[in-house]
């Protein structure tokens, strides 16, 4: 019987290695750490499993769980195995010796080595490592040499020898490079744009570092990721800068660009729908690349070796492509900020989909070594909620579930296609374990489907074309760059357009011509000119009334009307604003009660004090007592006033007797009260008396 598959985990307590199918059980033979943990790692060839803790690293054998080796190293944050498994790199962090001096935080161990009883296990060499971020020495498959970058220049050493350089790669201004896995013992290195050149990335074959056998240069390149096939045949070269000068995008811009190792091709890879990169992951085969790009919903196209598309999945939110072991199958999802739909097609039937998987809220997911599991993970620190395992069949279906506190790192054993069983990987479908059945009891299924919100008036009737995405109808998304557009689907409309609704007309201005469309009366005028009109007539009509009575008065105060010819500060008015000017000043001569709103009137009304007393001594004639005179309406404003102020006076009256209500209900319900509200339920009689007495001054 085969090995079943297994995968190990590190949680914030503990680090177990389990194995999944068929039997979903903890490795007998494995005693679980606990403590401060801080990394795990498995062989590329899957023999040795090794864990830092503050203890040291220690070494066992993947197969049994058994202990083979251990280094006394207690701070080490980062382990990493060699393509083989025979070497062992372990970093820690940066620290200065009692010289000031770096120390050698970079050390290198041979896994399996005899040690004379009672000595410890040395290292095969050291090196000073301040950045995590590309530590550890890069291995050709064989591992006969090794290399690391160091300033101008990558550095190749003899893997069993690490005390002297054996040789060097010069070349000015590298900041990465990325050995060639497979047969072929080549590095690729990239030296970013400066002073005005272009980037570039060349291929050198080891150890014959005179000239490069492919290269290519390109701007826009301010970091690269260097990606080689299985066979070390193809690299691709996914380039990005810090800004996007196009304003198109916050994370710079990407480019993609496709070299072959030994030179006969190198082109860039054009694209047919604008936007990032989003990922890029080459087929075990070698053979063919998937590639997701553009703006959201992305694009998912298959090219081969030759960047020549021959296959494009349907447009969705997808932002990450991951191949299956054995090539068949490729996987499609959207991780992220996405929904965590993973979608699988089978390569071998014409791209078929095979099924849809809900996954949830996952940072990790990988393939199964044989191709028939996908394991999911949601892992801290990006979530520290909801942490755990989910083992989902290739069919869609979920074979295994673990819940976990602050599960930090998950990762399948690695198993070479040889020692795994055959067989179709869809049929027949596995059982699933215990913890997958009680899992989908949990899941609640809706009742319908959840939709986006949709205001009542817009109920039952079809979703307008800008509300939808490209892979629902929509038309594609377009990056104005500041400048306003109006797209088939919506982008850009006007301000007043409301979507469903008829088109808002701008609003009519008094005197000028009626907008096309609104509605008009029988002379001619809109709305809005006609309720303007009868404004103005009506304003007309009370000056009118206003004017008649000083008229027909007997030596009567009023002067006669001025002519406002020049001088008379009133050029610039127009007949209407004169006639309100004149209307307010013989108001304010017949004692109405209207007072000067301007200053220019107050500053008139001072300057002719004497005029007004003369008149005032010389009047001998009483003023009509009619509806015109000031008295009535005085004693009418007076009256309102009064009933206005009685008004609000029982208003705040009765809001006391709510506060007061509202107390007693609460004392009544064996609520203590305090002092003052105790006092405040005890004016109640008094309140209810002086509402009683407002009331009927009211009626």
């Amino acid at each position: 019987m085969a090995n079943p598959l297994q995968f190990a985990y590190r949680t914030q307590k503990a680090i177990g290695v389990f194995d999944a199918a068929p039997v979903y059980e903890a490795l007998p033979g494995f005693t679980q750490p606990e403590g401060n943990l801080r990394c795990c790692t498995y062989s590329p060839c899957g023999r040795y499993f090794a864990y830092a803790s503050n203890e040291g690293v220690t070494v066992v054998d993947a197969s049994v769980g058994h202990v083979i080796a251990s280094l006394p190293i207690p701070a080490v944050y980062e382990l990493d195995f060699s393509p083989r498994g025979t070497f062992l790199s372990t970093w820690e962090r940066p620290a200065k010796d009692e010289a000031g001096d770096a120390t050698k935080n970079l050390k290198v161990w041979r896994v399996i080595e005899e040690v004379a009883d009672g000595a410890e296990k040395q290292p095969l060499g050291k090196f000073v490592q301040k950045s995590m971020s590309g530590w550890n020495l890069q291995y050709t498959s064989d591992e006969r040499y090794c290399a690391r970058l160091v300033t101008n220049e990558v550095q190749f050493y003899d893997s069993n020898n690490l005390t002297t350089v054996w040789n060097k790669l010069r070349v000015e201004g590298v900041t990465q490079f990325a050995v060639a896995p497979g047969l072929n013992q080549n590095v690729a290195v990239f030296v970013p744009e400066r002073k005005g050149q272009p980037a570039a990335v060349k291929v050198f074959n080891v150890p014959q570092f005179n000239s490069p056998i492919s290269q290519k240069t390109f701007f826009k390149g301010d970091k690269v990721q260097l990606k080689w096939n299985g066979q070390g045949t193809s690299l691709i070269v996914l380039a990005q800068t810090e800004v996007d000068k196009s304003n198109k995008s916050y994370y710079g811009e990407t480019n993609m660009y496709l070299l072959s190792a030994n030179g006969a091709f190198d082109a860039r890879i054009t694209l047919d729908k604008e936007g990032p990169i989003h990922d890029v992951s080459w087929s075990p085969n070698s053979k063919e690349f998937g590639v997701v790009y553009g703006f959201m919903p992305a694009k998912t196209t298959i090219f081969n070796h030759r960047a020549v598309a021959t296959h494009s999945f349907a447009i969705g939110p997808r932002n990450t492509i991951i191949f299956s072991p054995t090539g068949r199958f490729v996987l499609v999802a959207g991780f992220g900020n996405l929904a965590g739909q993973i979608d699988v097609y089978d390569m071998e039937k014409d791209y078929r989909k095979i099924c849809t998987i809900e996954s949830g809220n996952p940072s990790v997911c990988t393939w199964s070594p044989d191709s028939r599991y996908i394991l999911t993970a949601t892992t801290s620190p990006r979530l520290r909620v909801d942490n755990g395992i989910k083992l989902w069949h290739v069919g869609g279906g979920i074979m295994y579930n673990e819940e976990m506190v602050e599960l930090y790192n998950v990762m399948w054993r690695p198993a070479s296609l040889n020692s795994l069983p055959g067989g179709d990987p869809l049929h027949p479908v596995p059982a699933p374990h215990a913890s997958a059945l009680k899992y989908l009891g949990t899941v609640k299924t809706p009742s319908k489907p959840a939709g986006a919100y949709r205001p009542p008036g817009a109920r039952g009737a079809s979703t307008p074309l800008h509300f939808k995405r490209e892979d629902e109808g929509g038309a594609a998304h377009s990056v104005s760059n500041g400048t306003p557009s109006i797209g088939p689907n919506g982008f850009g409309r006007p301000r007043r357009q409301i979507p469903g609704a008829e088109f808002a007309e701008p609003a009519a201005v008094p005197g000028a011509t009626p907008v096309i469309g609104a509605a008009v009366d029988e002379d001619g005028l809109s709305k809005t000119a006609l309720k303007n009109k009868k404004k103005r007539g009506n304003k007309k009509g009370k000056e009118g009334e206003n004017k008649a009575a000083p008229a027909g008065t007997e030596g009567g105060l009023a002067p006669p009307p001025r002519e406002y010819g020049s001088g008379s500060g009133n050029e610039g008015r127009s007949p209407e604003r004169r006639g309100q000017h004149q209307h307010q000043r013989s108001q304010s001569r017949n004692n109405y009660p209207v007072r000067n709103r301007s200053n220019t009137h107050r500053a008139r009304s001072q300057s002719r004090p004497n005029q007004r007393q003369g008149q005032q001594n010389d009047n001998h004639h009483p003023l009509p007592q009619n509806g015109q005179g000031g008295a009535p309406i005085a004693q009418s404003a007076a009256d309102s006033a009064a009933n206005s102020a009685n008004a609000k006076k029982m208003r705040s009256l009765q809001k006391k007797i709510r506060a007061i209500e509202d107390l007693e209900m609460r004392h009544a319900g064996g609520e203590k009260l305090e002092d003052t509200q105790m006092k405040k339920i005890a004016t109640k009689a008094s309140v209810l008396k002086e509402l009683e007495v407002l009331e009927k001054e009211l009626a």
